[in-house]
């Protein structure tokens, strides 16, 4: 059986909690084995080594430095790693080592919460089999400091309305990497838990690449 741990927490207005329930939810669903944590702390753990998949849900806040290098290390030896939004990339702003894993870090939202659209980039890639494009969204569109070595599965493109400078500047929304032997998957969507059951695309897109990070249990 698959393996996955949660650690939820940091700034509320993410519904960290919330979220960890629905993600718990789902990767039972999905045949996971899972524990829940509310604490930085469990990243120190030398166990994660053995799981198949890390969603931290965990906005801004600080991660400590054993924390951070045995998270950083356990991915890169094979673990998975997944998750959506600031709870994932706007998590532990003053840890590079995180930044460098996860692919990128938020910088700003213009506008806070505005409708936009989000234009599926692989329509070929599983995770994005059959998703309408472009999808029409409400939320806050997160400009991003990306790492070129992404795979952009979905993009969003600023209007300049909010911040005229950054007019037609395409931005990654969902993408997946490698970090070591781990598999990373992000979606910068679901500023709210209800999201999720607002845009059943956006879900479905993030429940595919949960799946598609986790190792396998028999992977070495």
């Amino acid at each position: 059986m698959r393996s996955a741990l949660i650690v939820y927490g940091g700034w509320e207005g993410h519904d960290p909690e919330e979220c960890a329930a629905l993600y718990r939810r789902w990767l039972h669903e999905d045949g996971f084995s899972v524990r829940v944590e509310n604490s930085t702390k469990a990243f120190a753990d030398p166990a994660i080594h053995d799981l198949s998949l890390i969603v931290p849900i965990y906005t801004m806040s600080r991660i400590e430095k054993d924390e951070v290098e045995n998270l950083t290390k356990a991915v890169e030896n094979g673990v998975g790693l997944a998750g959506h939004h600031g709870g994932m990339s706007d998590a532990f702003r003053d840890a590079v080592e995180y930044q460098f894993m996860v692919g990128g870090q938020w910088v700003a939202h213009p506008g806070n919460i505005i409708d936009f659209t989000v234009d599926v980039t692989r329509p070929d890639d599983p995770i994005m089999a059959g998703i309408k494009t472009p999808m029409a969204y409400r939320s806050e569109q997160y400009y991003m400091h990306v790492d070129p070595s992404n795979e952009v599965l979905a993009t969003t493109t600023f209007s300049g309305e909010h911040a005229w400078w950054i007019k037609d500047v395409v931005m990654p929304v969902v993408w997946k990497r490698h970090h070591g032997k781990g598999r990373v998957f992000h979606s910068t969507l679901g500023h709210s838990v209800k999201e999720f059951s607002e845009f059943p695309d956006m879900a479905t897109i993030v429940r595919r690449g949960i799946n598609w990070a986790a190792r396998d249990e028999q992977a070495p």
